[in-house]
């Protein structure tokens, strides 16, 4: 996937390869050899942190910013294109890219969960690049390489798979996911819908982790895809629900402005941690009967 997707980048006609295009190739093909490095021998989280810390800040320098956000009060923009904006920007910077990383790496359980996921995350963002307000046709072409290279990887990664992404594959597709919302005019908010299921969980995971006091960094099976698992779900059946409910959010997230996507996101996470509720509540029994 990050071969075909950086080839694509220098043999398409129709791209001018900037510098900030050049960084995220650069960073790309980091990933590809700390997360094969880690899927051969597991490397500790605090050094994997530092390397995705690091290639957010290595795009930041180059361009890949946040120059402005919606205020979600009055509607405005907000600057941070200098002083106390800029360092505002550079911590927004890594901690979406960074989350974005670790939230479809965590997602990367079952088969064709993570590149399914991202096929949609990409084609909303080609779909949004297109719109007029955005009008970033550069930034669609990246997205449909995106596409193709996930989908490429989907063929043969859905159930029952032939390959897997491994921690390269997840963590590139988080990684551009984040990076081309940043490019399509700041549109994190749209991003952040259409990945609202691996955000959510990602973050359900971390809390209940440290409600019961172990390492948010050990894996265990907290996720929802492992409990629906648990709860005798076919890996089909749980994709089939996550690719209904995150098209379902994309297409509210490109049809709709900044307070649409507000209230979206916030009856999303709420009917989301709801469902997690009840979900952890019922594998609970389970296990407790199976004592």
């Amino acid at each position: 996937m990050i071969l075909a997707f950086n080839l694509s980048i220098i043999f398409n006609p129709d791209l001018v390869i900037t510098q900030e295009f050049w960084a995220v190739m650069a960073a790309s093909l980091i990933i590809m050899i700390v997360g094969t490095w880690d899927d051969l021998k597991e490397i500790f989280w605090e050094s994997q942190l530092f390397y995705q810390v690091a290639l957010a800040i290595l795009v930041f320098i180059v361009g890949v910013r946040i120059y402005s956000v919606t205020n979600p009060l009055s509607g405005g923009i907000i600057k941070m294109d200098m002083g106390l904006g800029v360092i505002l920007s550079v911590l927004l910077v890594i901690t979406w890219i960074v989350l974005m990383i670790n939230a479809m790496n965590w997602i990367d359980g079952i088969d064709g969960l993570s590149g399914g996921l991202t096929f949609i995350g990409a084609f909303t963002i080609f779909v949004l690049s297109l719109k007029p307000e955005v009008n970033q046709p550069p930034v669609a072409i990246l997205a449909m390489m995106l596409c193709g290279a996930s989908l490429g990887f989907l063929i043969f990664n859905f159930n029952p798979s032939k390959i897997l992404a491994g921690t390269s594959g997840s963590m590139f597709m988080g990684f551009i996911l984040a990076v081309l919302a940043i490019f399509a005019g700041t549109k994190i908010a749209t991003a952040l819908l259409a990945m609202a299921i691996p955000i959510i969980d990602f973050i359900w995971v971390i809390l209940e982790r440290i409600k019961n006091k172990r390492s948010i960094f050990k894996p265990d099976r907290s996720h929802l895809h492992y409990k629906l698992i648990d709860l005798g779900w076919s890996q089909r059946k749980i994709t089939a629900l996550y690719y209904f409910v995150t098209v379902l959010i994309a297409l509210v997230a490109l049809n709709t402005r900044f307070v649409g996507k507000l209230i979206t996101l916030l009856v999303t996470g709420v009917i989301m941690l709801i469902f997690l509720f009840v979900i952890g509540k019922k594998t609970s029994i389970i296990k407790l009967r199976a004592k």
